[in-house]
């Protein structure tokens, strides 16, 4: 009788883990799973919306009916602002949670060793604000795709406006990092192939997150521009602002800067607000398309807040995610790849693509100036610019990307 028990209770051990098993593979087979990495606990300022901005797409597609009748789950880790640790936590994520794909990150070294790490693991990623143009052309791979407009398109579109300026002698301020030297380097470029009769006098390399503004300012109001270039964000641009104010470095000089009218850097600045800066940024205030209502209405709703540019690319992030994997069928790479490669959709800034030639998505930004109003800066004679109209030919783009 004993030996009996011992084996009925065996015999439903062992079916009891077969039914187990077969329930994680029918619950692994129900839902599909991102892995998404940022510098959350370095950024919050922007990285906070942006998550706000990726959760209320997960919530949207899954009220949708999820992706091909599956559940998006998004799996999120913090990658603390070091390379390295973004490339551990990529690991985790596609050896420990088997997700689809990859995305997210914001520093630019970060999301060039994230593309790395996917381009030797054969890993689909969907590079969400790095800026550096490393990350499509020089340094691109078949495995990455970005999303925001590069650094390239943003100087382009500011050189626009920066071109018609009087001014000829320029000095740059950017943070010594990829990012920075990459944004100056673009910038530089096109603005002297527009302006030959340009002099650049005087370039400072802050390190990015401790600038010592006393200096900085000191040193570039010494070359004596007629302009600058600023590319400092976050808390080094409000403590450039201050020192410069302080010191007069912006009076009677026109600055153009990059992102400095997003309301994540801008709205730091309050009432210290430098006006006229020509700048690229989120003026989510007078944006009136009927995607972008969309977008606020739920945004408003679910958070009680209103969004920061963070918050477009978190939510775009995730939706251009769900559409290629909804199109792919499949979380194969290779089937990934060939869906986004010329997928459109909608955004709440309008249709966008992801290139087929660079992988590049077409998601364009406003440029406009800096305003004070009632002790707040804002952007004000703004204008959306379609991130198609910013990029170079095929034929030059080309020579830029190595071959797959």
């Amino acid at each position: 009788m004993r030996g009996y028990f011992v084996g009925a209770g065996l015999a439903i051990a062992v079916a009891s883990m077969a039914t187990g098993a077969m329930t994680t593979q029918a619950m692994a087979q129900s839902e599909i799973k991102i892995g998404e990495i940022n510098s959350y606990s370095l950024l919050p300022a922007f990285t906070e919306p942006y998550r706000k901005g990726w959760q209320l797409a997960v919530e949207e597609i899954n009220a949708a009916g999820g992706i091909n009748g599956k559940k998006l789950v998004v799996i999120s880790k913090d990658d603390g602002g070091k390379p390295a640790d973004a490339q551990t936590a990529a690991n985790e994520l596609v050896s420990s949670e088997n997700v689809a794909m990859l995305t997210g990150t914001f520093l630019s070294n970060i999301g060039l060793a994230v593309s790395d790490f996917a381009n030797q693991k054969k890993v689909f990623f969907l590079a969400a604000e790095p800026l550096t143009d490393a990350i499509t052309w020089s340094k691109g791979n078949r495995y990455t795709f970005r999303l925001r407009p590069s650094n390239y398109m943003q100087a382009a579109m500011l050189v626009e406006e920066a071109a018609k300026l009087p001014a000829k002698r320029w000095a740059t301020i950017a943070p010594n990092y990829e990012y920075g030297q990459s944004a100056v380097a673009v910038f530089k470029k096109l603005m002297s192939e527009k302006r030959p009769d340009i002099q650049w006098v005087d370039e400072q390399w802050p390190p990015q997150g401790k600038i010592d503004a006393g200096p900085v300012v000191q040193a570039t109001a010494a070359a004596n521009p007629e302009a600058i270039l600023n590319v400092t964000f976050g808390a080094d641009l409000v403590k450039l602002v201050r020192e410069g104010n302080t010191r007069g470095l912006f009076k009677g000089r026109t600055v153009v800067s990059f992102l400095t009218g997003e309301p994540e850097y801008l709205d730091p600045l309050k009432d210290e607000t430098p006006e006229g800066w020509i700048v690229t940024g989120y003026p989510w205030y007078s944006i009136k398309t009927p995607e972008h209502d969309a977008f606020l209405k739920a945004y408003q709703a679910k958070y009680n807040d209103y969004p920061r540019l963070g918050s477009i690319v978190g939510y775009q992030t995730i939706k251009a995610a769900a559409a290629i994997l909804a199109k792919a069928g499949s979380s194969d790479p290779e089937k990934l790849i060939a869906a986004a490669e010329g997928i459109s959709m909608s955004s709440p800034f309008g249709e966008i693509t992801f290139r087929k030639i660079d992988h590049q998505s077409t998601l364009g930004a406003f440029t406009g100036k800096t305003a004070l109003k009632d002790g707040k800066g804002i952007m004000v004679d703004t204008a959306y610019r379609k991130g198609s109209d910013y990029l170079p030919s095929d034929a030059e783009i080309e020579k830029l990307r190595p071959k797959d």
